[in-house]
C-alpha cells in the first residue's frame, strides 16, 4: 500500500506533467490536500512529506484539528460556510473557497471589518444549476459583481466550481472551460484581475490544470478512501 508521502509525490508529478502539457509552469498550480474527515495523524504524515496547505469542509472540524498540528500549516475552508460560523472561520483560515451568495459575502465583509481582517475569498459558481449544490448562477454573479467589488474588506482571488461528478474526467472539461471563460468575462466587466481558479479534484485535477486551474483540491488520492 502506498504511503501518504508516496501519494503526494505522485500527485505532484502528475500536476507538473499536466501543467507542462498546457504550456504552464508547475509552480503556477498549488496543491491543496483535502483533509476533511481524516485524523490528525494522517494530516501530520502529509505535513512531514512537505504538504503545508490543507482544506476542510467544516469550521468545527478545522477548529478541532488546528491546535493539534504545527502552526506552519495553512488552512482553507472549501465547504459551505454558514453565516453563524463566519466569525470563527475568519480567525483560522487563509482563504475561503465557498463564497456562494451575496448575503454571505456581505456577512464576511461586515465581520472582517469588525475583526480588522482582509480575508481572501473565491466566488463559488454553480455551473450546472444543481439544486443540491451551493453557488452563484453565472448570470447572478455578473449582476452582483459591482456590489461584490464594493465590499472593501474582501480580497477576491477568483472563482471556484464543483462540476457534477463523472468518473471520466474528460466529461468535466467543459465545466472548467466555462469557469475560465466566465472569469475572463468578469475581469473585463469589473476591470480588476481574478487570477485564481479553484477547480479540479482527485479524479479530474489534471484536466482542470490543462484548462487553467491554479489550485487543485485533492483528498482521496492523497489519504485514501473515506
Amino acid at each position: 500500500m502506498s504511503s501518504i508521502a508516496d501519494n503526494i509525490d505522485a500527485i505532484r508529478q502528475r500536476v507538473a506533467l499536466a501543467a507542462e502539457r498546457a504550456g504552464r509552469s508547475p509552480s503556477d498550480v498549488e496543491l491543496l490536500a483535502v483533509s476533511k474527515t481524516f485524523p490528525v495523524e494522517q494530516i501530520q504524515e502529509a505535513a512531514d512529506a512537505g504538504q503545508l496547505l490543507f482544506g476542510e469542509n467544516k469550521v468545527q472540524e478545522l477548529l478541532a484539528k488546528q491546535p493539534l498540528l504545527s502552526s506552519k500549516l495553512r488552512w482553507h475552508l472549501i465547504g459551505h460556510l454558514q453565516s453563524n460560523k463566519v466569525r470563527k472561520c475568519l480567525s483560522v483560515v487563509d482563504a475561503i473557497h465557498s463564497v456562494d451568495s451575496i448575503d454571505l459575502a456581505r456577512d464576511i465583509n461586515r465581520i472582517a471589518s469588525e475583526l480588522g481582517l482582509f480575508p481572501k475569498v473565491y466566488l463559488e459558481v454553480n455551473l450546472a444549476a444543481e439544486s443540491t449544490k451551493y453557488g452563484f448562477k453565472p448570470e447572478h454573479l455578473k449582476q452582483s459583481l459591482d456590489e461584490l467589488y464594493s465590499l472593501d474588506r474582501l480580497f477576491i482571488q477568483g472563482l471556484m466550481c464543483i462540476p457534477p461528478f463523472d468518473a471520466n474526467a474528460e466529461n468535466t472539461r467543459h465545466y472548467f472551460v466555462v469557469l475560465r471563460e466566465l472569469r475572463d468575462e468578469l475581469q473585463i466587466q469589473g476591470g480588476a484581475p481574478l487570477p485564481k481558479l479553484s477547480m479540479g479534484m482527485s479524479h479530474d485535477f489534471e484536466v482542470a490544470i490543462e484548462e487553467g486551474s491554479t489550485i487543485v483540491r485533492v483528498g482521496s488520492a492523497i489519504f485514501g478512501s473515506r
